[in-house]
């Protein structure tokens, strides 16, 4: 808390002065002149200075400005002496920003005051008239006060983050085939950039430990990466989640909330499954990626950001874009480099390699002492279709050594899905596309119990997509 004296009516340029005008000041005096005053000695050293007489005006003008700085009088006209006004104030600017910077002016500064006002949450003050050396001193040590509180909040939050990127399980990208070599070549020369990239592939083949390994080699390696599971995210979330919302934006709003993209400024942001995201989601995403800037849902104010961009999906998203399902313009805007994985089917000869790599691992988590996978299991997971693809190897790898009593895995301890009967099999009676796309679609949507959502990924389609094709047929 700070306390002013009230300054002579000859006001001189102090010799403090302020780095380069930084801070945001709100001024709040019921004493024209007093604000009048703050006003002439205070602009040429900071950024912005508003003022009014009226306390009642404190809330509007937190919700449209970030302040650095709050200039509060103790005493306005309903209580003159005692200063209970300005701490009922105080106690209402703090609770809608817990981090505000509040100095107190008074004519009636003491001792016993002081510490009140210390103790409420106020962080100096200063005594009308006051010397003007010793205004701008405080409001300077204050506002960067206001800095180092948010850079050891954001930091807090990041640590956090960053954290959980520590402890995730298989972090370690493996793989010894050419696909994956591919792979690797471009990571590392992408790795280096702030480019954005979108990574393609089926479910399971590790899109996410490609954003971890883009990650852990790019300059941004020491702050946070933010992972965002779009498809888990509700349309009526979505401005909440990624963007962030003030206090009493919406019924659940107990407090302010940043986003991911604020929250991930500074680092890395990786959105998974942005193929599931509707039109208008998608408009509201490519906005932010343009301006650089979020708008917190129930705020006007715009808080910029500084990301490195990191998309996945599991649908053909080029497909998307031709159906009209996709902005092209947003597709433009993630894939300035592209990065398809292979599937696991695709890259048998990486099979011995990541299982041994999983025995290892479940060897530890289980304290189990199994050495080797037999020659019978190998040839076994080689010739396995891996419709799930790495995920699903890793979960047989895990199951098997649970449940083996010995020190070698066999053929018997894998148990994985048998292959597709041939009369499952969807036998072509006639060459048209159109009839052909109509028998599928058919047959998906029945194989999943009329159940829109699995059919449409198992087709690599989005629901919307595979709605207008069902309506093209008459489905």
């Amino acid at each position: 808390m700070v306390i002013f004296t009230k300054p002579s009516r000859t006001y001189k340029h102090a010799a403090v002065t302020m780095d380069t005008r930084k801070g945001k000041i709100l001024a709040v005096d019921d004493n024209e002149d007093i604000l009048f005053a703050l006003r002439l000695l205070l602009k040429p050293h900071v950024e912005l200075i508003r003022t009014t007489e009226n306390p009642s005006d404190i809330p509007e003008l937190m919700e449209s400005e970030n302040f650095d700085v709050i200039l509060l009088d103790m005493n306005f006209t309903k209580d003159a002496i005692s200063g209970q006004e300005g701490f009922d104030w105080l106690q209402r600017i703090l609770e809608i920003d817990p981090e505000a910077v509040v100095v107190f002016i008074t004519a009636y500064g003491d001792a016993e005051n002081a510490v009140k006002a210390i103790k409420a949450g106020a962080t100096d003050f200063i005594l009308k008239p006051w010397q003007n050396e010793k205004l701008i001193a405080t409001v300077s040590s204050s506002v960067q006060l206001k800095r180092s509180r948010m850079e050891a909040s954001g930091l807090k939050m990041k640590q956090k983050e960053i954290s959980k990127v520590l402890d995730q399980p298989f972090q370690d990208f493996i793989g010894t085939s050419r696909e994956m070599q591919q792979v690797f070549t471009t990571i590392q020369k992408v790795a280096k950039t702030d480019a954005n990239v979108l990574i393609l592939g089926e479910n399971g083949t590790g899109k996410e430990l490609v954003a971890r390994a883009l990650y852990r080699n790019s300059p941004r390696k020491d702050e946070v990466f933010i992972s965002v599971d779009l498809g888990s995210i509700s349309e009526t979330l979505f401005e909440s989640e990624l963007f962030g919302h003030v206090k009493g934006a919406f019924t659940d709003a107990i407090k302010e909330k940043s986003g991911r993209f604020e929250i991930a400024s500074g680092g890395t942001l990786f959105l998974d499954e942005i193929g599931n995201l509707s039109l208008s989601m998608q408009a509201k995403l490519l906005t932010v990626i343009e301006r650089k800037e979020v708008i917190k849902v129930g705020s006007n104010k715009p808080v910029p950001i500084d990301i490195r961009l990191i998309c996945a999906t599991n649908n053909n998203i080029h497909r998307m874009v031709a159906d009209e399902s996709f902005r092209q313009d947003l597709l433009y805007r993630i894939n300035t480099v592209e990065i398809q994985l292979p599937p696991l089917r695709d890259r048998t000869g990486d099979i011995p390699v990541l299982a041994d790599h999983f025995l290892k691992i479940f060897n530890k988590k289980y304290k189990k002492k199994v050495t080797r996978i037999s020659n019978d299991a190998m040839n076994k997971l080689n010739q396995y279709h891996w419709p799930g693809n790495v995920r699903e190897l890793q979960h047989a790898i895990e199951r098997a050594l649970i449940m083996s009593d010995s020190g070698i895995l066999t053929a018997e301890d894998f148990v994985l899905s048998s292959p597709q009967r041939k009369s499952d099999e969807l036998e072509l009676q006639t060459y048209n596309l159109d009839e052909i796309e109509k028998s599928v679609i058919q047959k998906v949507v029945k194989q999943n119990q009329g159940n829109i959502s699995q059919a449409a990924s198992e087709l690599g389609l989005t629901r919307t997509s595979l709605y207008r094709r069902m309506e093209k047929y008459g489905l």
